[in-house]
């Protein structure tokens, strides 16, 4: 597994290309949503549920994780780092913003 920091420029493109290929072949994802803060602790928001797709809007500077029943919104992220096997398949990335790490772990539904 490789972690490496995607540049701001990559995030629309990598996380189009992502979602596309969750659907093209028909794979279902889990994801666990966990949210590291300073103010409040380690929270978890969502834990193995079905993935929906992950969209990063450069107009608003919003990255969305959406999974079954919940669309979780990271405002104005500053540094994405992914975490990817060895024929690049996304395994888990961490979203700092704000003070705030988030990290999501995925795995397929087996």
């Amino acid at each position: 597994m490789a972690i490496r920091k995607l540049d701001s420029t990559q995030w629309n493109s990598y996380f189009r290309d992502f979602s596309k290929e969750l659907i093209d072949e028909g794979r279902t994802d889990l994801a666990r949503i966990r949210i590291y803060s300073r103010d409040v602790g380690a929270q978890t928001q969502a834990d193995w549920m079905p993935l929906q797709g992950i969209t990063y809007d450069p107009k608003d500077n919003l990255l969305e994780i959406t999974v079954d029943g919940l669309d979780h919104l990271i405002f104005k992220p500053q540094e994405i780092f992914v975490d990817e096997t060895n024929d690049g398949a996304l395994t888990s990335m961490e979203i700092v913003h704000n003070g705030t790490k988030e990290v999501i772990e995925l795995r397929e539904q087996r």
